[in-house]
C-alpha cells in the first residue's frame, strides 16, 4: 500500500547533506514497510537492521565509533558496502539499544553525507528510562499516522474518486453520485480503520472477519509490548487505561474514572506515556483568545481519542458480522466515530517533521455549557470545527463560539454533500437576544484532507 509520506523521504533523500531521519509513530502503522518501500520503489540499496534482534551490538554503539557500527552491521547484512550515494543504513526498533540512539548524533556529525534512517515503538518508554534525550538539532523527524481515507481509495483504485477530491472547488457542482459512493467508502474505512495490515484485507478480500481478527492481534500485541517497559502498578495503570480510553473517545478526561483508589499523579503518568507512545490522542482545551492555539491552552482540561478508529471499534467490541449488514447498522456511539475520523485525520494533514496537537474550546457553566469539537489555525485565524455523525445537527456551540470570539467562518463535517452558506442567528445572552452572522463551510467527513485547500480562499 503506497503512503503519501514516501514523497517526504525522497525530498529528504535528494538533499547532499542528511540528518539522520527518525521515522516515529505507534508500533504497527507501517514505519518499517514505509522505508522498505521506498527502497524499493526508488531502487536503492537497504542496509536494514533490527536491533531487537541484534542485541549483541550494544556495546558496539556504546563505543560510539562510526566505523566500527558501519562494519558490523556491513558484515550482518552481507549486502556491500554502505555507500553515500544509492544506500540507506537503516536502524529499526532503535529503541532496543539505547546507545544507538545517542549515536545518531555522531552520524550526523562525522559522516553527514551518508543517508540514516531509524524506527521504533514505544520510543518514549525507552527515553523515559534513561537519563539521555534524543540527540536535538542533530536529527529530523517524519511522524507517521494510520493510513488516511485518501490513501486506502489509492490502494482500491479508485482514482476517478481521488481525482474529484483533488480537484474540486467551492463553487463546483459534486456529484451526487460520487458522494453516494465515497459514503459508502467512508463507512468501510470506520470499520476497518487505518492500521496498513487490516486496511490492506479489506482492498484485497474484503473480508471483515479477518479485518476484526488483524484487529484483535494488533491490540495484544500493544498490551504485551507495555510488559517490555513497565512493571507492576506502573503497568496495571497503563494498561487500565489503555483498557479504558476506546470507549470514552471524545470525552473530559477525569482520572477518578480510571481508578478512584489511585492517586492522580499516577494515573497521570501513565497516561502521558500512551501520549508519547502515539496511541493516545489528546485534544487540550484552549481559551482561543490569541494565536498559537498552544499558548493558551489549558493543560489540565482535555478530552482524548485513541490511535485508530478501527481499533476503537474492535476494542469496544464490534462483532464479527458481515459487512453489508454492519451498513444498516447505526453504532451506538456513531458520533465518537466521527470525532475520532476527524481527529487521527487532523494530525495526518499536518506537519510530518513536528508532533501534532489538537485543541478544542470548552465553557463550563452554571446553568449552560458548551463545547466546540475542534479548533483550528489557519494563517492568523482560529475556527471552530464541529463534527456531526449524520445529516443534521444544530450548532448552538459554534454559535456562543463565534459570538464570544468575533470569529467570522466555522466548519461542520457532516454527511452532506459540501457548500458554503452565510449564516445569521440570534442567541440568548442573560435577558436580551444577540445577532451573529459568520459564513458556515459544511464538508462530508471524507473531504477533511483537502479542508487546508478548501480554506485557503476564504481567509483574508
Amino acid at each position: 500500500m503506497k503512503r503519501l509520506d514516501e514523497e517526504i523521504i525522497l525530498e529528504w533523500f535528494k538533499r547532499e547533506i542528511h540528518k539522520p531521519l527518525v521515522v516515529r509513530g505507534a508500533m504497527q502503522v507501517g514505519k518499517s514497510t514505509l522505508v522498505r518501500q521506498f527502497a524499493k520503489n526508488n531502487n536503492i540499496n537497504l542496509h536494514e537492521i533490527n536491533l531487537e534482534k541484534n542485541p549483541q551490538l550494544d556495546p558496539v554503539f556504546k563505543r560510539q565509533n562510526i566505523n566500527e557500527i558501519i562494519n558490523e552491521i556491513e558484515f550482518i547484512t552481507q549486502k556491500g558496502k554502505i555507500t553515500t550515494d544509492q544506500s540507506i543504513l537503516f536502524l529499526d526498533e532503535i529503541q532496543s539499544i539505547p546507545s544507538a540512539i545517542q549515536s545518531l548524533r555522531y552520524f550526523y556529525e562525522e559522516m553527514p553525507e551518508l543517508h540514516v534512517i531509524a524506527a521504533g515503538s514505544l520510543l518514549e518508554f525507552t527515553l523515559a528510562k534513561h537519563s539521555f534525550s534524543m540527540p536535538v538539532g542533530r536529527i529530523e523527524y517524519l511522524y507517521l499516522y494510520p493510513v488516511t481515507f485518501f490513501e486506502y481509495l489509492n490502494a482500491g483504485g479508485e482514482k476517478p474518486l481521488l481525482d474529484i477530491l483533488k480537484n474540486y472547488k467551492l463553487d463546483d457542482y459534486f456529484p451526487i453520485s460520487a458522494h453516494e459512493k465515497l459514503l459508502n467508502y467512508q463507512r468501510n474505512y470506520i470499520l476497518a480503520g487505518g492500521m496498513p495490515e487490516a486496511l490492506q484485507i479489506l482492498v484485497s478480500e474484503n473480508n471483515l472477519e479477518k479485518v476484526f481478527s488483524i484487529q484483535s492481534q494488533i491490540l495484544e500485541t500493544y498490551r504485551d509490548d507495555f510488559a517490555k517497559y513497565a512493571s507492576g502498578n506502573d503497568l496495571i495503570r497503563i494498561q487500565r487505561i489503555y483498557d479504558f480510553i476506546p470507549a470514552a473517545i471524545g470525552e473530559k478526561i477525569k482520572y477518578v474514572n480510571f481508578d478512584p483508589h489511585t492517586k492522580a499523579r499516577e494515573l497521570k503518568k501513565a497516561y502521558d506515556l500512551l501520549v508519547k507512545a502515539g496511541l493516545i490522542i489528546p485534544a487540550y482545551h484552549s481559551d482561543a483568545s490569541g494565536i498559537p492555539l498552544n499558548a493558551t491552552k489549558n493543560e489540565k482540561i482535555y478530552k482524548s481519542f485513541f490511535l485508530d478508529i478501527g481499533l476503537v471499534n474492535r476494542s469496544c467490541g464490534l462483532e464479527y458480522i458481515s459487512l453489508d449488514h454492519l451498513k444498516s447498522i447505526k453504532f451506538i456511539n456513531e458520533g465518537k466515530l466521527a470525532e475520532q475520523f476527524i481527529a487521527q485525520h487532523l494530525l495526518a494533514i499536518g506537519r510530518k517533521n513536528e508532533k501534532q496537537h489538537l485543541f478544542y474550546w470548552l465553557r463550563e457553566g452554571r446553568s449552560s455549557n458548551a463545547e466546540v469539537d475542534f479548533l483550528i489555525q489557519k494563517n492568523s485565524k482560529i475556527i471552530p470545527l464541529e463534527v456531526k455523525a449524520g445529516k443534521t445537527g444544530t450548532l448552538k456551540s459554534i454559535h456562543q463560539f463565534i459570538f464570544q470570539k468575533g470569529s467570522d467562518l466555522a466548519i461542520r463535517f457532516d454527511l452532506n454533500p459540501p457548500r458554503l452558506e452565510s449564516v445569521e442567528v440570534k442567541i440568548k445572552q442573560g435577558k436580551d437576544f444577540k445577532r451573529v452572522r459568520f459564513k458556515l463551510l459544511s464538508l462530508p467527513l471524507y473531504m477533511i484532507e483537502i479542508l487546508p485547500r478548501l480554506l485557503s480562499p476564504l481567509i483574508t
